[in-house]
């Protein structure tokens, strides 16, 4: 565990399990401590399912390959299956992997994960920089193709954000993915008024909600009133394909960051709309995204 300490930041980052940021706290301007990451008492970090809190890098694409299946239209392959709950691959493997401390300071660190061997094709460098100010934490990601030949890529990161009965979501976008009961993609629809989110409604309504947005403005905010807390999330325009989603009665909603929509890898229906990004040998894909906060 590294932690790190800057601008009324603190993380917490267990590097050998999958790079997770376990902890993010905010001390406000009245001293009064904020936790801005869901972070259960107890809760350790594994590597043997996805971790239901902070956040965590997904490499090299993020959300479902049904089936296990990466079909680009040139290349077919299968990758490990490692979904506990369902089959097929889930987040790619660098939430189940060991990252490296490349650089470690007290505000910044840059951590990575070189995958070298596999039954699959894929052959990379994922590097997540991560680094406190004033602003919040921003956590820079990027993937180099290391392969010998040309592979379909994708980023993102999975923050699980604290949700109480008041919490309220505000975020904008113009398009959606459409989903079936297994979140398998069917298409895309326009959203009218700028999606179910525009007007920052309250976000437990008492049932499952699902959403990967298209067209998303980057900008995303939670308020809980109740906390006296506003929590930013901003995201650069290679990590505008975000998925919204919680179970019924979550203590938390999770806004992911992503560079593609759910399916990516395996479903043609996606390669139309949002897909994975096809890297030559050497090539490298980057995104950023931050989480700040205020008082409300």
């Amino acid at each position: 565990m590294i932690i790190l300490q800057g601008g009324g930041y603190t993380a917490r980052i267990a590097p050998e399990s999958g790079g997770i940021i376990s902890r993010l706290d905010w001390t406000a301007p009245d001293k009064r401590q904020h936790s801005l990451l869901h972070a259960p008492f107890g809760a350790t970090p594994s590597t043997a399912a996805p971790n239901m809190f902070g956040t965590w890098p997904m490499v090299p694409f993020a959300n479902r390959a049904f089936g296990g299946l990466v079909d680009d239209g040139e290349h077919c392959f299968h990758v490990v299956h490692n979904n506990p709950r369902g089959g097929g691959n889930i987040h790619g493997f660098g939430w189940q992997s060991a990252w490296d401390v490349a650089q470690y300071d007290r505000t910044y660190a840059a951590l990575e994960h070189r995958r070298s061997e596999g039954e699959d094709p894929y052959r990379y460098l994922a590097r997540q920089e991560i680094g406190l100010s004033e602003d919040g934490m921003t956590v820079a990601l990027s993937v180099t193709n290391e392969a010998d030949r040309a592979l379909p890529f994708g980023l993102g990161h999975h923050p699980w954000f604290p949700c109480a009965e008041d919490t309220r979501l505000g975020m904008s976008a113009t398009r959606a993915l459409t989903l079936d009961e297994t979140f398998r993609p069917t298409g895309s629809e326009t959203l009218k008024g700028r999606g179910p989110y525009a007007k920052k409604p309250v976000f437990a309504t008492g049932a499952e909600q699902a959403w990967n947005f298209l067209d998303w403005d980057g900008k995303a905010r939670i308020e809980t009133p109740s906390r006296g807390i506003a929590i930013m999330l901003t995201a650069g325009e290679s990590l505008r394909v975000p998925v919204v989603w919680a179970p019924a009665g979550a203590e938390f909603v999770c806004v992911e960051p992503q560079s593609h929509a759910i399916g990516a890898p395996s479903e043609p229906v996606v390669h139309e709309i949002a897909p994975l990004k096809r890297l030559q040998p050497g090539e490298t894909l980057s995104g950023w995204f931050r989480i700040g906060a205020e008082t409300i």
